[in-house]
């Protein structure tokens, strides 16, 4: 728990550039509501506010990074392309943002993305070149490329993919000002912790009573390591969750979330299935594993607000492209407590 959140630090991205990258986001992407579901509440035995991140294009939140990158591309980048790796949604995103700018963009992605990622990717004009089975293979090749062939790699964890994912908060915040008393918590999905960075830079400047809670699934626990232990640690990736499937955690995710993120949950990835089912039955949601991450880490039996804390909780649903599998999983019968 961070009781006493830290100062910033001079190389940390600022609340300043947040809204800056709001007002590009802004020219291209709609507002997503953050919406009750009476349903849901009864289900959950808590008010909870589903911020619905999955309806921008391409079906995910990481859309903004890719639509903040496009608008602050340097010439080099415009001129040689760009190269990255991913096991999807920020691929799309990278991908979009490539298109709108005009620009070639090559993505790298494990063997381990669902077949729907790639075919989207593709779809949106970038190159897919599937190399490795884990994303941490995937991103060696895609750095090895970009230093072969004159394109810049861009980094899951760019700047400006960080400030563009943070648009997502600074809506959320907003939204939620109306509400009295404010948010009581907010959960976030973590793979590489952009997202969780940006909910804990926004909540900073508009909500410092509001607690930032990340989720990460316990087959994926890499960005929870690194956060406990305060030094940058890997571990296996084997969750279903292809959106929290990361192998390491991030500097600068990582430097930002040490002193200001409250509390960080893991859950099994049957407690995914069984919140993606609640959502898609609850709150008339399709949600990927990634996307339905935030409200499992609020139902988890170690959730600090299983005791009954009192105020509206808001989940993130950061993403809807799920896999054939993930939603063949919506018919079965839960295992989860």
């Amino acid at each position: 728990m961070a009781e006493q959140r830290r100062a910033s630090l001079p190389d940390d991205p600022t609340f300043g550039e947040v809204l800056r990258a709001a007002d590009v986001v802004a020219r291209d992407l709609p507002a997503t509501p953050l919406q009750s579901h009476p349903l849901l509440d009864s289900a959950v035995g808590a008010e909870v506010l589903v911020k619905h991140e999955h309806v921008l294009p391409t079906g995910s939140f990481k859309v903004r990074g890719g639509v903040h990158l496009a608008a602050t591309l340097s010439a080099a980048e415009q001129e040689h392309g760009l190269v990255t790796c991913s096991t999807g949604n920020h691929a799309q995103s990278v991908a979009y943002g490539a298109r709108l700018a005009g620009v070639r963009a090559t993505i790298v992605m494990p063997s381990s993305a669902p077949a729907v990622k790639r075919d989207a990717v593709a779809a949106l004009g970038a190159e897919v070149l599937v190399r490795g089975d884990t994303l941490g293979e995937s991103a060696a090749a895609a750095r090895e490329l970009a230093a072969a062939s004159g394109a810049s790699f861009i980094c899951p964890t760019d700047r400006r993919i960080v400030l563009g994912h943070a648009t997502a908060y600074l809506e959320l915040f907003r939204q939620a000002a109306v509400l009295p008393g404010g948010l009581a918590a907010v959960y976030v999905p973590i793979g590489s912790g952009t997202g969780a960075a940006g909910a804990c830079l926004v909540r900073d400047a508009l909500a410092p009573g509001t607690r930032v809670i990340g989720v990460q699934s316990e087959a994926a626990p890499a960005g929870w390591r690194s956060w406990r232990s305060g030094t940058i640690e890997t571990a296996p990736a084997t969750t279903r969750a292809s959106g929290l499937a990361t192998t390491t955690g991030y500097p600068l995710p990582q430097r930002v979330l040490r002193g200001r993120l409250d509390d960080f949950v893991l859950v099994a990835d049957d407690e995914i299935d069984h919140a993606a089912r609640l959502l898609a039955t609850r709150a008339h949601t399709l949600a990927e594993g990634a996307g339905a991450a935030a409200l499992a880490g609020l139902l988890a039996p170690r959730s600090p607000d299983r005791s009954g804390r009192p105020g509206p909780v808001a989940v993130m649903c950061t993403g809807a492209n799920a896999s054939a599998d993930e939603i063949a999983r919506l018919g079965a019968v839960s295992t989860a407590a």
